[in-house]
């Protein structure tokens, strides 16, 4: 047990303050404190001994050094029990702190401000405040360390019901907070610092990877219902499914939110209206057009056999003639867009068993900004694997004409819309589009010529004037053969195969243009 008779308090969150310094005067601990703390304990009127007259040493370096100090650090780390640290500390005329509390500079606050200077966010990086929430963990039998305001009211009711002491079980559930929040605040500085790092042309992953999601539901089971699921969001998270808002419909499965995911990826990568029906993690049909229901309809009109009971992805708010439209098309799970008008969302709403969720683009787009996550991961036995999200955008001045038969600038339009939206599908890939619209999809399968007979029997009489995109080489002829059979016109893929000059000589025999990328989109 604890008696706590000295408690030093430095807080940049002043939430619930007043209140527990108020108590613990009331149980007659003398408080030191430091800047704008104890101008503020002082102001609703509770004493305070500031830590420049304790320590006898004024503030120093812009408030850069207050409490880094031998009265200070020794009156935290002296082990009680242990004579000679007492003989030592009044030897030198230092009193014990039995109790600190602290919360640091809000740095990962800072950070999220649009355009943050480096001087800025360096000058929120606390180290006074990590150090004596270290010692005093560290010294946790003989010091309380109060890192979270939400503590203050179970502490404050533990002191005043046991006259001013608190149990081990209390100090030491405070020190492991102590050491999580230190930790988490540490890997947000390091977090900023490879960032800048990356933008300064530094691309090697780090030695060590530390990740830290919290629950934020559990659902009603996972992939299957033997087995138990929860999603878990990223601590502070403020993009991405974090952000869905579910306005209508049943709660939302394991499989349904990858899903809601995966549709929404697609379409968030374009700013012209766009749509994305998802079955199974892969799009059934994506369509791009000048407004949001023809979107929808071409994409739906892809696959409608694979679409039912699919979940429907949209980049714009949805309007009553989309509403009426995906009414029209049959049963559909779940529909996510940035928004619903009155009439559409009155028209879907009738659908008892439809989920319908939004989301703006712009909070799922945060993977395209500064404060992206560095990295993608799988997890394996043993471990995860880890690598760079794949955000690249291929430009048209990175393409490779291989062919004697050129392309017209809408094909060339078509192609890239083709590969920007392929690496959303699962390997190995293949899709046939049209103008901006998929009419063939083949995904999954385990030889590319087998994705590019589903893409080309899914398009059927589509595939005729199609443009063919495949997300990696083409190892044979037979991918081009076939393709040109079934009317095929233009080809893009990322060469690199022993085989690219024998696919170029088919492809010049069956007069298809034919465009390399030099990169690949696996998606594994």
């Amino acid at each position: 047990m604890l008696k706590v008779k000295r408690a030093l308090i430095s807080v940049s969150d002043k939430t619930g303050l007043l209140e527990f310094a108020r108590g613990l005067h009331h149980l007659g601990v003398e408080i030191l404190s430091t800047g704008g703390t104890a101008k503020s304990l002082q102001s609703a009127g509770v004493p305070v001994v500031e830590v420049s007259q304790y320590t006898g040493f004024p503030e120093i370096l812009d408030g850069r050094v207050k409490t880094l100090h031998p009265k200070i650090h020794g009156g935290l780390l002296a082990l009680r029990e242990k004579q000679e640290h007492l003989n030592q500390l009044r030897d030198q005329g230092i009193g014990l702190i039995d109790m600190v509390v602290v919360n640091l500079y809000p740095f990962e606050k800072v950070i999220q401000k649009k355009n943050v200077s480096l001087e800025e966010a360096l000058e929120n990086i606390d180290v006074g405040g990590p150090t004596m929430l270290r010692a005093s963990a560290k010294n946790f039998k003989n010091v309380a360390v109060v890192s979270n305001p939400e503590r203050y009211p179970d502490v404050l009711k533990e002191l005043n019901n046991n006259s001013g002491l608190l149990s081990d079980a209390v100090l030491i559930g405070l020190a492991r907070e102590a050491f999580e929040y230190t930790a988490h605040y540490d890997q947000k500085i390091f977090e900023y610092f490879e960032r800048l790092r990356r933008a300064n042309g530094f691309s090697a992953l780090p030695q060590e990877a530390v990740l830290h999601f919290i629950k934020q539901k559990d659902l009603r089971y996972g992939e299957n219902p033997h087995q138990k699921g929860a999603f878990y969001r990223e601590e502070e998270c403020a993009w991405g499914l974090a952000k869905i808002e579910q306005l209508h419909g049943k709660e939302l499965s394991f499989n349904n939110l990858l899903d809601l995911h995966a549709a929404f990826a697609i379409v968030a990568e374009f700013e012209e209206p766009t749509v994305a029906v998802v079955k199974h993690n892969n799009p059934t049909g994506v369509a791009q057009s000048s407004g949001l229901a023809k979107a929808y309809q071409e994409a739906w009109r892809c696959d409608p056999v694979s679409a039912f009971g699919g979940i429907i992805g949209l980049n714009q708010k949805v309007d009553e003639a989309t509403a009426k439209a995906i009414v029209k098309s049959g049963f559909m799970e779940c529909v996510i867009a940035p928004g619903y008008d009155a009439m559409a969302f009155k028209i879907l709403s009738q659908k008892k068993n439809i989920r319908l969720i939004k989301l703006s683009c712009q909070d799922f787009r945060r993977a395209r900004t500064a404060e992206a996550p560095l990295w993608d991961f799988k997890q394996v036995a043993g471990g995860i694997l880890l690598q760079e999200a794949d955000q690249g955008i291929l430009e048209p001045t990175q393409l490779k004409v291989v062919t004697k038969k050129k392309l017209a600038k809408s094909q060339m339009d078509s192609l890239l819309f083709g590969w920007r939206l392929i690496k959303y599908i699962r390997s190995n890939a293949i899709l046939l589009i049209k103008g901006k619209k998929t009419v063939g999809i083949g995904c999954g399968q385990t030889s590319r010529i087998e994705s590019t007979q589903v893409a080309i029997k899914k398009a059927g009489k589509n595939a005729k004037g199609a443009l063919m995109i495949s997300e990696a080489f083409l190892p044979k002829t037979d991918n081009v053969t076939d393709a040109a059979k079934a009317g095929v016109v233009a080809i893009i893929q990322s060469g690199g195969s022993i085989a690219d000059e024998d696919v170029i000589r088919e492809a010049d025999k069956r007069k298809i243009a034919m465009v390399m990328t030099g990169i690949r989109h696996f998606k594994h």
